[in-house]
């Protein structure tokens, strides 16, 4: 990607976005200091070193005023939520859906989860479906469509790169 092409994302990403900043933003003043960032961070999960969060802070802070204002934050984490970073192919999605959408309707149900996942060798307590479709069920009925799919495959690989 050229240095001049800034990165696309939707207005729900730049809406969750701007929530988590604002959030991790203490005093509100638009900018994000190292202690803030490194909140933010580990809110992640991660654990960045002082000297990572400088690296980072150095990376993104295009105006150099030792801060991360929105557009930065934006610019630093945006290349990592687009689909073109995804570690799999729109076809190998579908493939790989297709595999548990059994009955072919678009979806996939719990039994149908449970159903491929047992396939697969790895039964699930109702405890641990019932969580895999609360995670990847973001319209909240009930199933999983390609896109909730695609989705869930694609942040567990992302979480996955961090862990």
């Amino acid at each position: 990607m050229s240095k001049e092409e800034p990165v696309k994302l939707d207005d729900e990403q730049l809406a969750e976005l701007r929530e988590i900043f604002r959030t991790f933003d203490r005093n509100n003043d638009g900018s994000l200091t190292q202690l803030e960032l490194g909140s933010l961070l580990r809110s992640l999960g991660l654990t960045p070193s002082s000297d990572q969060l400088d690296t980072l802070i150095q990376k993104a802070d295009t105006n150099s005023n030792g801060l991360i204002e929105f557009s930065e934050f934006v610019a630093l984490v945006a290349p990592e939520l687009l689909p073109a970073k995804s570690p799999y192919t729109e076809d190998q999605l579908k493939q790989l859906f297709s595999m548990f959408d059994r009955d072919g309707n678009g979806y996939i149900t719990a039994a149908e989860l449970a159903h491929s996942m047992a396939k697969l060798g790895h039964a699930l307590t109702a405890k641990e479906l019932t969580g895999m479709i609360k995670e990847a069920d973001t319209d909240g009925d009930g199933r999983i469509s390609f896109q909730e799919f695609s989705q869930a495959i694609t942040s567990a690989a992302f979480d996955n790169c961090w862990a």
